[in-house]
């Protein structure tokens, strides 16, 4: 079992406190810089290939020259990547910043119509896609006819080095560098706008906090379109000098333990589902890894408490969103570690917790989480006035409802719009769900609520079982009752084959709710 006073580091290189990513004038100098330091090195594993940075610098000096030359893409062009986890991801996406363009990070799981949308939105004038996507390509260039498009597949593996002049790396701090596209969870997708300053400073503040060196080797099997991967599974590695493992298969868990161990990975960053797979999972001795963050989900307790038990590395839950760059807070690694909680703030950010009306409430109570620090963003993409709904008086509003302790570390309650009215008391379904997963052959929960004309809403649950595990709907509803308040006791268990869940893991409840509803519907209509 980990403990808190062992050392992190030590596999080859102390950490440097004072080191720092904040002398680089943007991310194009920052890549630059490290590449050139680095130019033997491998930067990325892939399976059975190699690329060192030398060939990533060389491939993404192509794709900037070609934006530039080819398809006449200009300084704060946005520039859409709709690609699956490949090299070439990383190759687009530092030829694009060098360009002098924006980076537009697609989902690759969205269909067509979703990707004209953020297409139209950001008003990107060249998609980098692969050809695993003609199809879908056919059909928007039907509704985009001048659209630009360039296939990963036409890089070549050798670039010969190019005269570096291009004019991304005269952008400012201030500048537009990515645009990131928030899940949609209420409605159409909007484009949060990170400036180089956000991201240059998300990266140094992970580094701290991860104390992160360029012996690190980050396994990344994520989708890296996401925000959390963006920055801590690419960028951070890449910029201090250390490499990035991409993960081929993530099925079954033990396939992963099987990259992890032939690229002696040291940091695995990942999300709840993951952990619990692995945390069941056969694992050899000798282990490289050193650390483990979960985020992009809340991290149940059980989970935590499973994967602590069984490895001799920790596993730190952390939290951040999009709007964020996106990494806001980490349990740190000397500890205290606090179960159930994000954390304290990383270097450079703050967090306070605030009610309705923008009052500063004291440790212990309950409101909206807030943040401030040079990872917030400047907005979001010709959105105004949504903009204007979540940056007051230098805050970043997170939707988040939690709490903070005397001694720095904050405790996430719920969604603010996922909080219940149960007879006009305040329930949190992440209290409910928490209770949920202790129980034996659970494998995924989710509570949400259902309009009741006499209470104002009821909590209803979602579960899945366990491989092998069957779940009867009386005997959890009796589980709880032993331990939850009458009020809080779902009105029903439905218990399904499994969650739907989005890109990176986030379990769906606006489509656990469509579901409500369309039960409802059907049952009146009988």
């Amino acid at each position: 079992m980990a403990t808190q006073t062992e050392s992190m580091i030590g596999r080859g290189e102390p950490f440097d406190p004072n080191a720092t990513l904040l002398q680089d004038r943007n991310l194009s100098t920052a890549w630059l810089r490290s590449a050139q330091a680095n130019s033997s090195k491998t930067a990325v594993f892939w399976g059975e290939t190699e690329l060192s940075y030398s060939q990533l610098l060389g491939q993404s000096c192509w794709v900037a020259n070609h934006l530039e030359t080819k398809l006449d893409s200009k300084r704060g062009d946005r520039v859409a990547l709709w690609l699956k986890n490949c090299p070439q991801f990383i190759s687009v996406l530092q030829g694009t910043l060098l360009s002098g363009g924006v980076v537009v990070p697609i989902n690759n799981f969205l269909k067509p119509d979703e990707v004209a949308h953020i297409l139209q939105d950001a008003g990107a004038n060249v998609l980098i896609t692969d050809s695993s996507t003609e199809e879908s390509v056919t059909r928007l260039k039907s509704v985009f006819p001048n659209l630009q498009i360039l296939l990963v597949e036409s890089i070549p593996a050798e670039s010969v080095l190019q005269d570096i002049a291009w004019s991304g790396i005269e952008a400012q701090r201030h500048d537009l560098a990515v645009l990131i596209y928030t899940s949609g969870t209420t409605g159409r997708p909007k484009g949060a706008m990170l400036t180089h300053d956000n991201l240059l400073s998300n990266v140094e503040s992970c580094r701290i906090m991860l104390q992160a060196v360029s012996f690190d080797r980050i396994a990344v099997l994520l989708p890296m379109f996401h925000s959390f991967m963006f920055t801590v599974g690419l960028l951070l590695p890449l910029l201090i000098g250390g490499s990035v493992v991409l993960i081929k298969s993530v099925h079954p868990p033990k396939a992963i333990f099987g990259e992890i161990f032939d690229r002696q990975a040291t940091l695995l960053p990942a999300i709840p589902p993951l952990f619990r797979a692995l945390a069941g999972a056969s694992v050899p001795e000798n282990c490289p890894l050193r650390l483990c963050v979960s985020g992009a989900a809340p991290l149940p307790l059980e989970i935590l408490k499973e994967f602590n038990a069984k490895f001799s590395f920790p596993l730190l839950e952390g939290y951040g969103l999009s709007e964020a760059s996106p990494v806001v807070s980490i349990n740190p690694i000397p500890g205290p570690w606090k179960a159930g909680s994000i954390g304290t703030p990383i270097p450079g950010v703050e967090m306070s917790v605030q009610d309705d009306a923008g009052n500063m409430l004291p440790h212990g109570e309950v409101g909206e989480i807030c943040v401030r620090g040079t990872n917030v963003m400047s907005g979001y993409w010709n959105q105004p006035d949504e903009s204007a709904k979540v940056l007051k008086n230098g805050w970043l509003l997170t939707g988040d409802i939690g709490y903070g302790d005397s001694e720095g570390y904050y405790f996430i309650t719920d969604r603010k719009k996922d909080m219940l009215l149960v007879n006009g008391i305040n329930v949190y379904p992440r209290e409910i769900e928490e209770i949920l997963y202790q129980y034996p052959g659970i494998k995924e929960a989710s509570v949400v609520g259902q309009p009741d004309s006499r209470k104002g809403e009821q909590p209803i649950a979602f579960v899945s079982a366990i491989e092998g595990a069957t779940l009867n709907e009386k005997s959890i509803i009796d589980f709880l009752r032993e331990r939850l308040a009458n009020y809080k006791i779902p009105r029903h268990v439905h218990i399904l084959a499994q969650l739907p869940r989005n890109a990176t893991g986030k379990i769906l409840k606006t489509q656990l709710r469509e579901m409500l509803k369309l039960a409802t519907k059907e049952n009146d209509q009988v």
